[in-house]
């Protein structure tokens, strides 16, 4: 089967393919100089030496040795391969602090795996803001049999926001008292293919699979076609009977790969648009270009068309009525149910966080990982992993529930790692009502749930997740716009703790040890770093402490001058409002440059006129 020659499609990016059943790639951070929207130049983090990043791909059953080499002076880093499942390798899904400790400069991890699945997947740093200034790419894995659908070429595309500012300058504004509101940084573009206004060489009466990952940091997206179908095929990996769709929406992580059948005549071009999702923006900047317009060229001299408008943004598929080709039922009745409500509110250094349950995220001492393989029999108490991560252990085969009630006014699409779940309920959005999930009164579960590893969530609603607890590890389970997982809303499933310890498969490695070490992070004990006393959390890092009730001291203080200072401003404006101007209205007309002549002036005039008459002078 051929590959495309499109360059639309950075296929020079795409390291290569061969049969091998083993990958290696050495690959080095660093900053590289690109300007993404044709708007402005500025650093993006390169491997290599340039920016994007390649497109990995291997092929199911392969195992991968990606060694990381830090090249940063001043930042640690990590990475995480999105969608995979890291089976008997938790060690090597990236979280700082959940799965690893974070790689510091100068140094290099080796990730080694084997893939247990196939489908379309990307990469990216799971340390804050990095993936959003550039550290992120597609990695596609083969199936070992054929494909189930018919194609003939096959092509790659991203989608994402881009800001013109970097982290290092946009987290610190974001996650400050005076942004109390929480609002969002709004993008300043968005890209296609890490580019913008792209054109497509197409040929007549062929079939592309196309392959298309939103790897953007905050802002869902609709992609849609002038005279054009998508037929979905997959989703997050799995692959799913067709369905045809003129409107896809696509939020943050999400992957489809779809095919788009191309016309007999070649006489015309069309347009094919990506567009914000502008209900995830506080407001739209005059100057922000929501629609891109790229285009599907049949014939280099026809004209390129304009923007292609659509009158219905509700018309998208809805994901939820997806059926996985493999034909899996709903999943048996859950053994526990987690149910994590979503609210974003300030604590009392007046920033604004997200919180599950009252709690936002705050990393441990020690990541949740080396807790579990060094705690004994304490791994199965959910307190070794700290109070304020949200941890929650659960039992090997367990089917699990992930209930969210989401009490924000915002969509949230959530990411499971280390499975994928079964979408089986999600209400709509309430435009009044906050409206939770309710056991006893909820709509009919579907025979055959979409599954997927990423899910948003409507605003003021709720939806419901079931998965299988089958693989042993630490997985974090997280909003996947960034500014919301740098507020804390985030949870970590510690599934099969004494399974992970039996595992020798997840003993740590060298360069795994060596990171913590040269980040001084203890390879041993619960989250506040404590190996002695397990249950002894002292030191343990903890969220700020919450708003205190009613006025401060120094608010009550600050209230009584400024009650004194505007009781005496009254008073002032009372006793000079109140006291006799004299020759106000001489003064009111000269204010107003008005010649009018008051009493006195006329009494002046008429002794001057009976002056003259008399013979006398009048002196003034």
């Amino acid at each position: 089967m051929k590959l495309s020659t499109l360059s639309l499609f950075l296929f020079s990016c795409i390291v290569s393919f061969v049969a091998a059943e083993t990958h290696t790639w050495w690959f080095e951070t660093g900053w590289v100089n690109a300007n993404p929207d044709g708007f402005l130049e500025k650093p993006m983090i390169g491997w290599n030496g340039t920016w994007p990043l390649p497109i990995l791909r291997a092929k199911k059953g392969d195992t991968i040795n990606l060694y990381l080499i830090n090249g940063f002076t001043d930042a640690n880093t990590t990475l995480h391969f999105h969608g995979m499942f890291q089976n008997g390798s938790s060690q090597m899904d990236g979280p700082p602090f959940v799965t690893q400790c974070p790689i510091p400069p100068g140094e290099t991890m080796l990730y080694n795996f084997t893939l247990t699945q196939h489908g379309t997947y990307w990469y990216h740093s799971h340390t804050s803001g990095q993936y959003g200034d550039g550290m992120r790419g597609i990695f596609y894995i083969d199936d070992t049999e054929d494909y189930p659908y018919d194609y003939d070429e096959e092509v790659f595309l991203s989608v994402t926001d881009n800001y013109h500012h970097n982290s290092d300058y946009l987290n610190p504004r974001f996650l400050n008292r005076y942004n109390p509101a929480g609002a969002e940084p709004i993008p300043d573009s968005s890209l296609f293919n890490e580019t913008r206004n792209v054109t497509w060489h197409v040929q007549p009466d062929t079939t592309y699979l196309v392959h298309i990952v939103n790897v953007g940091r905050f802002v869902s997206q609709y992609l849609y076609m002038e005279g054009h179908e998508f037929e979905i095929v997959e989703v997050d990996g799995v692959m799913v009977e067709k369905n045809a769709t003129d409107l896809i929406y696509i939020a943050v992580a999400q992957r489809y790969s779809v095919l788009i059948t191309t016309k007999s005549d070649t006489s015309q071009n069309y347009a094919f648009m990506n567009s914000m999702d502008q209900t995830l923006l506080d407001y739209i900047p005059a100057d922000l270009i929501v629609n891109s317009t790229n285009w599907i060229v049949y014939d280099d001299s026809a004209e390129l068309p304009g923007q292609y408008y659509i009158d219905d943004w509700d018309a998208d598929f809805d994901d939820f009525f997806l059926r996985p080709l493999s034909n899996q039922t709903l999943f048996p009745d859950p053994d526990y149910v987690v149910t994590i409500d979503v609210v974003m509110d300030n604590l009392g250094n007046g920033i604004n966080y997200a919180f599950f349950n009252n709690i936002t995220y705050t990393p441990p001492t020690v990541p949740t990982l080396i807790t579990a393989l060094t705690s004994g029999e304490f791994a199965t108490n959910e307190l070794v992993y700290g109070t304020n991560t949200n941890s929650f252990v659960l039992q090997k085969g367990d089917i699990i529930d992930i209930v969210v009630n989401n009490q924000d006014s915002g969509k949230h699409p959530f990411h499971l790692h280390g499975h994928i779940f079964q979408l089986i309920e999600r209400h709509p959005e309430s435009f009044t009502d906050l409206v939770s999930f309710n056991n006893s009164d909820h709509a009919e579960w579907p025979e055959y749930p979409m599954m997927r590893d990423t899910a948003y969530v409507y605003p003021q609603s709720y939806m419901v997740l079931r998965f299988v607890a089958d693989n042993p590890g630490v997985w974090f389970f997280h909003c996947h716009i960034e500014w919301h997982l740098d507020q804390g809303l985030a949870v970590q499933f510690v599934e099969d703790p004494m399974g992970i310890q039996a595992d020798p498969n997840q003993a740590l490695t060298p360069d795994y040890i060596n990171s913590c070490q040269k980040n001084n992070i203890s390879i041993s004990g619960n989250a506040a770093g404590n190996s002695v006393n397990l249950l002894d959390l002292t030191g343990e890092p903890v969220q700020h402490k919450p708003l205190p009730p009613g006025f401060t001291a120094k608010g009550i203080v600050a209230l009584v001058f400024s009650c004194i200072a505007g009781i005496c401003g009254i008073a002032a404006i009372a006793v000079y409002g109140m006291a006799e101007i004299k020759d106000v209205e001489h003064r009111v007309a000269r204010d107003l440059a008005l010649d009018i002549e008051d009493e006195d002036d006329e009494d002046e005039i008429t002794q001057a006129e009976e002056g003259s008459s008399s013979g006398g002078e009048v002196s003034k």
